[in-house]
């Protein structure tokens, strides 16, 4: 599964560069490389560590505590390095700080309705940390827990592998969940991310990444100006509350429609009750082809430093979501202080509150199979732009 994906990579985006738009990988000669170094530690004195994956014209910071990846350095047009990520500088930040900058979401990506679930007859309650909702895994989801660290590397490629084992009853969750996320930073600035995990009762589970990226270089502008597209004809309205309504609605002719490289901000405030719903863009894209593969599910380009961000997934869906609660009490690295729409994040997953929601994708996952799902975020760079 794991070669048939690179070579379909590798592949796609060789072929799927635009003749108006040409695409362009910086070329310097690859140094693959994986280095470790403390981060401090958590309120109960456990060490964490910081892991910088380089390889090519890219490097990323990857942290043990909740997976999180802290900084993503990748070159402009002109050869400009710059990081492309939202966080923070030390430990004392994901401490002390509500946010999901850069980290690992689990057990349960999104939003669960009211904290419950039933499976096989049984019902199951959860944390609830949004209102009456489940968010990310709840209250001390896998974005706030040490994972078990390993290093390798294959094919050039350096990589970090994380563990963790969620007991039986953590948050809520049924069943002792054992899991590991890959993370491999590629030769041509691609990092796949792999999760894998198997449990010993019924379960359900939607793992994914919270990385905030702004592909600028500078969190002090917003990404209004970014242009996104979406694979998808199709996306999940929400309500108020943020919960889908149980439908999947066309985009054709609404503010959703990203079928074609949109600038973000030309419609994030249309006067449409689902913009007024997200306060701008925080739902879920039902990925065309989903089910014929992996697919390349979202880019985002930025006009200015013309970086390009091409983002290939495994899973049915993708949440698009424009930094619309960000109100800058985050201050992060640099000292600048995160300002609302400063930053957007593309969240592979299956779609939010699917254990209530029959109609939606399965999430379940059953002693003696194996959850496995891949995403890989590419940079590059786009010229005669």
């Amino acid at each position: 599964m794991r070669a048939l994906f690179l070579i379909w990579l590798l592949g796609l985006a060789a072929c799927q560069s635009n003749p108006t738009q040409q695409q362009k990988t910086t070329e310097t000669m690859p140094t693959s490389s994986i280095s470790k170094k403390s981060f401090g530690t958590t309120e109960s004195g456990a060490t964490v560590d910081l892991y910088t994956l380089t390889n090519g014209d890219t490097e990323v910071d990857i942290t043990n505590y909740g997976g999180i990846i802290t900084a993503w350095r990748v070159p402009d047009a002109q050869g400009t390095v710059a990081d492309v990520v939202l966080g923070y500088s030390d430990m004392e930040g994901y401490r002390t700080e509500p946010s999901y900058f850069g980290a690992l979401i689990g057990r349960y990506g999104n939003r669960i309705a009211n904290g419950k679930f039933t499976l096989d007859g049984e019902t199951y309650s959860l944390a609830t940390n949004n209102g009456p909702n489940h968010l990310h895994g709840g209250i001390k989801g896998f974005d706030k827990v040490v994972w078990q660290a390993d290093t390798a590397t294959s094919d050039e490629s350096p990589q970090l592998i994380l563990r963790y084992t969620s007991p039986d009853g953590e948050e809520g969750y049924p069943g002792t969940l054992d899991t590991q996320v890959t993370y491999t930073l590629q030769t041509d600035n691609t990092l796949r991310i792999d999760y894998e995990a198997t449990t010993d009762k019924p379960t359900v589970v939607n793992l994914t990444n919270h990385s905030y990226f702004n592909l600028s270089g500078d969190p002090a502008t917003t990404i209004l100006d970014h242009e996104l597209m979406i694979s998808a004809d199709r996306y999940v309205p929400i309500s108020e509350a943020l919960i889908p309504t149980g439908e999947l609605e066309p985009v054709d002719g609404t503010p959703f429609d990203f079928t074609q490289p949109t600038v973000i901000g030309n419609r994030i405030d249309a006067d449409h009750p689902q913009i007024k719903n997200g306060l701008g863009y925080d739902h879920c894209w039902v990925l065309n082809n989903a089910n014929d593969g992996p697919t390349r599910a979202a880019t985002v380009f930025d006009p200015k430093s013309k970086r390009f961000l091409e983002v290939f997934t495994t899973e049915p869906g993708i949440q698009f979501y424009s930094g619309n609660f960000l109100d800058g009490a985050a201050v992060g690295k640099g000292g600048v202080s995160y300002e609302k729409r400063s930053a957007l994040c593309l969240e592979t997953e299956h779609f939010p509150d699917s254990p209530n929601q029959p109609d939606f994708p399965s999430v379940v996952l059953r002693p003696g199979e194996t959850y496995r799902t891949t995403t890989a975020y590419k940079f590059s760079v786009k010229e005669g732009v």
